[in-house]
């Protein structure tokens, strides 16, 4: 049977999420929050879906690169595995950096540091632009001469390790706190205090830092989140905020060398004004009260579950859906994530998503059980509610916000 053993790291990350949970609750600690825990797994559950998609793309990259271009062809060793290790996290390091002191970059890595949280969840927040610009740094590993297998198992690896240091639950580590990067160094990373800015950029060794000068000790308690604050937890927003920053600092700059430092100059450049034309234009019109209803919570939490569900088989079975079955369930999985996080915007639109998405899953349906009379059914179900859609709507608002909300 061809399945993808990689669909378990799925469970196994929520169950150890969950240990974590009980943990700080043990310790009197409150590190989670409902609305910050939902969007973080949503942009988490995206790079997920779209890394399954995009995986062979990558490996062919690397391949293409060794068979074409390496300077040496360096065969699996003991030692060879060590330096690939210690390569790929200097390589990082400098994407890392960079990533936080270039534009460009910045506005693929911003999202991961969107959270007021600190916790396991917040290490999903990676997308697949940041995936993207990684490996044009990655793309030196073949070249000096690691085959594509080398470097896929490397990077799954060197990819599981920061899992571990996104928390408060633990403190320092004793020597470990010389040469690995920990939960410790993490969080100064992480913090948006002065005198935490910009860094503790490594992934697993923090001696890079310590050689380039970019190192600070844990010494005050962090505070977490962007130094502008985003406030705001749409899917959306949160990946292309900082792109559409870029765009109208971009339009309004006069000179070609002005355009040249909004693409790479740093971010603190970006008018802080651009970012509040765009929220009034597109996400904060006036401010609301999160809602707190258990049946509000109740919804995002059942689109969640089910959506992890489909994401896991999907994963897992990978290698038995058609084309058009794997198209149909990542826009269903991807519409849910837009929904999910514009319910917690309490946005009024998301009747439209979700007629959108239960019209996918009868087409998904559809591709399983190809009858005729499931095609009629189909047609018959979106001519009915086509005609009585203002009512649904209006009932579905209802439902999800509270009888008692009267705008949104």
């Amino acid at each position: 049977m061809n399945i993808n053993y990689i669909a378990f790291a799925i469970p196994v990350f929520l169950i150890l999420i969950g240990i974590e949970f009980l943990i700080s609750r043990k310790q009197g600690k409150k590190f989670y929050s409902f609305n910050d825990t939902i969007a973080n797994l949503n942009v988490g559950i995206a790079e997920r879906l779209l890394d399954a998609l995009t995986l062979g793309v990558f490996y062919f990259v690397y391949d293409y690169l060794y068979q074409h271009f390496a300077v040496f062809h360096i065969q699996p060793s003991i030692l060879s595995w060590v330096g690939l290790l210690l390569i790929t996290d200097f390589l990082w390091y400098w994407y890392h950096r960079l990533g936080h002191e270039v534009n460009l970059l910045w506005s693929v890595h911003v999202v991961h540091h969107q959270s007021e949280e600190f916790n396991f969840t917040v290490s999903a927040r990676i997308t697949l632009f940041q995936a993207v610009a990684r490996t044009f740094f990655w793309s030196a590993l073949p070249i000096i001469g690691f085959n594509a297998e080398m470097i896929t198992t490397i990077l799954l690896i060197h990819g599981l390790y920061p899992f571990f240091i996104h928390t408060r639950t633990v403190g320092k580590l004793g020597i470990l706190e010389y040469i690995m990067v920990t939960p410790s160094h993490h969080r100064v990373h992480h913090a948006n205090n002065e005198k935490y800015l910009d860094k503790n950029y490594g992934d697993m060794f923090i001696f890079w830092d310590k050689l380039f000068g970019t190192f600070a000790e844990e010494t005050e308690e962090p505070v977490y989140g962007l130094t502008k604050p985003l406030h705001s937890n749409s899917f959306l927003w949160q990946h292309f905020h900082f792109m559409l920053e870029m765009i109208y600092a971009f339009r309004s700059a006069e000179s070609f060398s002005d355009k040249l430092k909004v693409l790479f100059g740093k971010p603190e450049i970006i008018n802080p004004d651009f970012r509040r034309e765009l929220e009034e234009k597109f996400v904060i019109i006036k401010r609301k009260k999160s809602s707190s209803s258990r049946r509000f919570r109740n919804y995002v939490i059942i689109q969640m579950i089910s959506v992890l569900i489909l994401l896991f088989t999907f994963i897992l079975f990978e290698h038995y859906f058609e084309l058009i079955t794997q198209v149909l369930i990542s826009l269903v999985i991807l519409i849910t994530l837009v929904n999910c996080g514009a319910i917690l915007e309490q946005r009024r639109w998301i009747f439209y998503l979700e007629y959108i998405r239960w019209f996918l899953v009868m087409l998904i349906g559809f591709v399983f059980f190809p009858y005729y009379i499931n095609l009629i059914f189909i047609s018959s179900l979106l001519g009915i509610t086509v005609l009585y859609f203002q009512t649904l709507n209006r009932q579905y608002l209802r439902y999800i916000y509270g009888l008692r909300q009267r705008s949104f």
